[in-house]
């Protein structure tokens, strides 16, 4: 430790060297500490006191900790600052790479200089991230782009490619997320040629890992942490060992993130990336030597015969569907497609037997085949112990999914594995003191909890107003009758709204619907619909301070931040229950009531109360908001649940009807 601090200033010196780590910890965070002189606007709060001292505690003592901190308590400072003072070797897991990026490259780097303390940082995503050398070669040679965005976007990758240092994709300007250029010039694990690509050396993925494996605290996000724990494939696994603290921020969208990566998928549009790489290098690499266009047609032919049986007699579906397993696994012609695509499978590997010796590249496609071939083979027979299975039907492909019911095994197992300081943190963790939603699903009932309330002044500055009478959530005319109450209250602020929506169908409904009450009262505003521009793009046309409404379903739920005067109104179409058919719901369900449980509450009601906590979330952002929350659904009111929903809810200041809450805009609109 004195070698790293030789030379920094005397008051910092003396900080890190003295005393135990929480009152080092307090010393940084009190109005006279280097917080405080380096940021002008740092003020002491006493909930980041009282979370930073815990994990101060926790880090010193190697515990496990789950800690909720309200919105405004300062957690990211809450627990860098003792994480920096510790000198421990540390991994930080955050939800998105947007998330990451600011932990990288704003909130370390100021904790560090106000901190006056050099700590080497690295940044890990996954490999869809990072430019991939070999793949941008075979691209410019071979790939066939559907129009000419997409052959603009590979331009600017490739001029980009000449420069770039890190090879994140992330660096290339107007390079949507969605583009499908980003498939075609990023590995996979599937098509990773490992140490015998002839780009190896200068690949910016292993560059990546190298650094992370050289670094005191890394930075990466869930997807990528248990992608890892699956599959050995992302770095983390080389890393963990060597960490003596691991922090999960946003530990609310761990089990989701867990749950997908450890289980195992079956997809169609894999199948095509199968087929068409298998394809572009047969005829790049072995031409004459098989006839690869059959062996692609094969695949391709099995992938859609797949997508038709999965539809059944749906076969003109429109969007997405999530159906349950047994609706197709017992239809003879699922059972038939699994078994061509399994055997269209083992025909390529067959014809690839003598090709291999040509290059690595055939190599890598033989495995992907046989690893194709034995999925196949896994869905056709029954599902694992504790696992669930459901089929994700789209409108032009098919995803054949098996998942466990939680993480709890894993994290149990790697918690277990290492003494080290375990942080799991979120704004939303539960609505009970043993933050329960989370600790059960993620095996941490046993972890010390913490809850620290939110420092604002929600009856001063927030109201609540949920509608009564009102049309009931199920009826057919319930998302017009939010829609026109949403351009009512938004009329009076002249926009400044988010319309939270439970359901895509109802997103549409409800903006159908204030656009014409708008037209009907002559009033202008600009109206913002997710899917009809990037969500980030959406974000800052929104936050510009022009008054603008945005409805958006799930993804404007939560990792929103939007202070100030731009978001003053949110409207919540319905309480957001979990759908009752949906696998994974109705399989923790069962587990309930076979343990002698109560499924509504354990699973349904907390559910709920999470989810609803995040959306109301959005409103209150910092000490000076002020604005309205409208919950369209008078079960909230009405209902026994109602009084655990609305405890779950920061304590808002209840408004009887529609007079007082437009009152209330009014108010705030005339500030």
């Amino acid at each position: 430790m004195a070698r790293r601090l030789c030379g920094l200033a005397g008051v910092v010196h003396a900080l890190t060297l003295s005393g135990n780590l929480q009152s080092r910890v307090e010393a940084a965070l009190a109005a006279g500490g280097p917080l405080a002189r380096g940021d002008p606007g740092y003020m002491v709060r006493e909930g980041q006191v009282v979370f930073a001292r815990a994990v101060a505690d926790a880090i010193e003592s190697r515990e496990a900790l789950v800690a909720e901190a309200g919105t405004g308590v300062g957690k990211t400072y809450a627990y860098l600052v003792p994480l920096v003072l510790s000198g421990r070797r540390a991994l930080i897991s955050t939800a998105t790479k947007s998330l990451q990026d600011q932990l990288f490259l704003r909130d370390l780097p100021r904790v560090m200089r106000m901190l006056e303390l050099p700590v080497r940082v690295a940044l890990l995503k996954g490999r869809s991230s990072y430019l991939c050398l070999h793949r941008l070669q075979q691209a410019r040679a071979t790939a066939q782009l559907p129009d000419r965005f997409a052959v603009r976007a590979l331009a600017r990758v490739e001029a980009w490619a000449r420069h770039t240092r890190s090879g994140d994709l992330g660096e290339v300007t107007g390079l949507d997320d969605r583009s499908p250029v980003i498939p075609l010039v990023t590995s996979t694990r599937d098509n990773c040629l490992g140490s015998d690509c002839p780009q190896w050396r200068q690949c910016h993925l292993v560059q990546a890992r190298r650094e992370a494996l050289a670094a005191e605290l890394v930075v990466v996000n869930h997807h990528l942490f248990f992608a890892d724990m699956s599959l050995r494939d992302s770095g983390v696994a080389e890393l963990l060992p060597a960490v003596e603290v691991a922090i999960f921020d946003e530990a609310h969208q761990m089990v989701d993130a867990g749950v997908q990566f450890l289980g195992i998928t079956l997809g169609s549009l894999a199948v095509l990336d199968l087929s068409r790489d298998l394809l572009a290098q047969g005829l790049a690499g072995a031409r004459g030597l098989r006839d690869w266009s059959e062996l692609s047609q094969g695949l391709e032919k099995a992938a859609r015969d797949l997508r038709l049986a999965a539809a059944g007699p749906q076969r003109d579906l429109r969007g997405q569907r999530r159906m349950r397993w047994h609706e197709r696994a017992g239809d003879e012609d699922f059972g038939r497609a699994l078994r061509q695509l399994r055997d269209a499978a083992s025909r390529v590997d067959q014809g690839l037997e003598d090709i291999v010796a040509i290059g690595p590249d055939f190599v890598r496609l033989q495995q992907r085949c046989r690893d194709l071939a034995a999925l196949a083979d896994r869905f056709l027979q029954e599902a694992a112990p504790d696992h669930v299975r459901w089929v994700d039907l789209g409108a032009s492909q098919v995803r054949l999914v098996e998942s466990p019911l939680d993480i709890a095994g894993l994290m149990a197992e790697q918690i277990a594995a290492t003494p080290r300081t375990w942080l799991f943190t979120s704004a939303t963790l539960g609505d009970d003191a043993e933050l329960s939603w989370f600790t059960s699903q993620a095996g941490l009932s046993g972890a010390r909890k913490l809850r620290v309330a939110s420092p604002f002044d929600y009856p001063r500055q927030a109201r609540l107003w949920v509608p009564r009478p009102f049309v009931r959530p199920n009826d057919a005319g319930h998302p017009a009758a939010v829609g026109a109450l949403a351009a009512r209250c938004a009329a009076v602020l002249g926009g400044r709204t988010f319309v939270l929506t439970t359901t895509l169908r109802a997103m549409q409904a409800i903006a159908d619907a204030m656009h014409e009450a708008w037209q009907a009262a002559g009033v202008e505003c600009e109206l913002l619909i997710q899917g009809s521009q990037p969500r980030r793009a959406l974000l800052e046309r929104f936050g510009d301070g022009q008054g603008r409404v945005l409805v958006g379903s799930h993804s404007f739920w939560e990792g929103i931040d939007m202070p100030g005067d731009a978001l003053q109104c949110v409207v919540i179409d319905k309480l957001p229950f979990p759908p009752p058919y949906e696998p994974l719901v109705e399989a923790k369900v069962r587990r309930v009531e076979k343990a002698g449980g109560r499924p509504f509450e354990e699973v349904h009601l907390a559910e709920t109360a999470v989810a609803l906590k995040q959306g109301a979330g959005r409103l209150i952002r910092s000490e000076t908001d002020h604005g309205l929350l409208v919950v369209c659904d008078s079960r909230l009111a009405q209902m026994h649940y109602g009084q655990r929903l609305r405890a779950a809810l920061p304590p808002m200041a209840p408004l009887a009807d529609e007079a007082a809450a437009l009152s209330w805009l009014a108010e705030l609109a005339a500030r």
